[in-house]
């Protein structure tokens, strides 16, 4: 099976909006028809960040004209949205799909791994999405055992500490090179211990990120 990481950058409803609010992504894209001259697509998202950003998000996505319905449940999002053009999924034929829900992050760009029994079909689909984005950047295309193919799936579920832990270490940089802040810095804005602290992080580490992470290997 060929497997092609592919990033990228375009004017997104919701990348465009992940990079105004500090807002990341984790994304299932789910149906697409054409209704009336528009391409109609409905995704579910699994949104991290602060939690008064995440308002900020979902009320500025709420007024955009493209929203044609928009359900929320804690930090899940189900959204169908209207387009005249789709640069991405519009490519998607039915010898090729996507392997793994598509991380976007705060700087809102797309990281896509999309698969083929056909090198040739994924080819032929990144010189079409290179010429329809802003910023293109095919990560690999590799030939892949079959049993490593990733089985998609949403951010795994956290317990409310988990979650605030995680949520917490990304948006103060410490997962930057190098890192912003320390664990004893973040255990003393959660207010509680550093090894309290330590101990959520690393179980929501544990589930989270080997999906999200594996974007970027």
């Amino acid at each position: 099976m060929w497997i092609a990481k592919i990033k990228l950058k375009h004017n997104c409803i919701l990348g465009n909006r992940c990079k105004e609010f500090k807002v990341i992504l984790q994304s299932l894209e789910l149906t697409e028809r054409k209704e009336k001259g528009k391409i109609l697509t409905t995704s579910l998202h699994q949104m991290v960040g602060k939690t008064e950003q995440i308002k900020k998000f979902i009320a500025d996505l709420q007024k955009d004209k493209r929203t044609e319905h928009l359900e929320v449940s804690g930090n899940t999002i189900f959204l169908e949205e209207s387009a005249t053009q789709k640069p991405v999924s519009v490519f998607m034929k039915n010898n090729l799909f996507v392997t793994k829900p598509v991380l976007i992050d705060v700087s809102g760009f797309e990281y896509w791994e999309v698969a083929s029994h056909n090198k040739e079909e994924i080819m032929h689909f990144i010189r079409k999405v290179k010429s329809f984005v802003d910023e293109f950047t095919l990560q690999s295309v590799k030939n892949t055992p079959l049993q490593n193919v990733y089985f998609p799936k949403l951010m795994p579920s956290l317990t409310e500490l988990q979650k605030q832990a995680l949520e917490l270490a990304v948006q103060e940089g410490y997962y930057q090179a190098p890192k912003k802040i320390g664990l004893r810095q973040l255990a003393k804005m959660m207010k509680i211990s550093v090894a309290t602290y330590q101990k959520h992080l690393q179980k929501a580490e544990s589930k989270v990120i080997p999906d999200v992470l594996s974007f970027l290997k």
